[in-house]
């Protein structure tokens, strides 16, 4: 015999409104100051806003280092942190460049982008390069807009089809909620497929 839950221990519980998802990506965002030098900072309010241009979106606040270098080079890039990289990948995001040489402490390879006035780590096994688009005010963050000029990936990451493959990658996800980082989990279902097994 089955239950049949009644409405009040079936309801969801209120937490009020929160900067909360699941899951949020762990996006390294690489810029240059005023006097060349490259940096690093950990994003997770970011993604792919568009897809004709292909564009991501990150959100920054004004205090940060990496904001003014951003609007003033109109560029940056996004690095996939991984779970092998992820005390790295904490770390560009615990300190600040003003005070700091990240990618020196880190022992991070800063890489100057051929297509954007923007570094990257060459650890970080995927890089967007990006120029920027839009930029909108929203409230305590920026979001910046970023056409995406290229992607470029470590060759062994790469699937016999020939496209980049999650489970090479390995990228962190974010738990907002407990501030802990995750692995990904093997595939479920394939997306655009299984969902028609519910079609009249």
């Amino acid at each position: 015999m089955g239950l049949n839950p009644t409405k009040e221990n079936s309801m969801k519980k209120s937490i009020g409104a929160k900067a909360l998802l699941f899951p949020t990506p762990v996006l390294m965002i690489g810029t240059y100051d005023n006097a060349g030098k490259p940096n690093l900072m950990s994003v997770a309010w970011g993604g792919i806003c568009c897809s004709q241009p292909p564009c991501v979106a990150i959100s920054l606040r004004k205090a940060t280092y990496s904001y003014a270098s951003l609007v003033e080079r109109k560029a940056f890039t996004v690095g996939i942190a991984n779970a092998e990289n992820v005390a790295e990948a904490d770390y560009v995001g615990i300190v600040s460049g003003r005070d700091v040489d990240k990618f020196s402490i880190a022992k991070l390879t800063p890489v100057r982008s051929e297509l954007v006035d923007a570094p990257y780590a060459a650890e970080f096994p995927v890089v967007l390069e990006c120029r920027l688009l839009h930029v909108i005010e929203i409230g305590l963050h920026t979001q910046f807009i970023g056409e995406i000029i290229d992607i470029k990936g470590d060759s062994e990451l790469f699937g016999d089809d020939g496209l980049l493959d999650i489970m090479k990658i390995n990228p962190l996800i974010y738990d907002t909620s407990h501030r802990g980082y995750h692995s990904i989990g093997p595939l479920v279902a394939k997306a655009f497929s299984i969902g028609k097994g519910l079609q009249s």
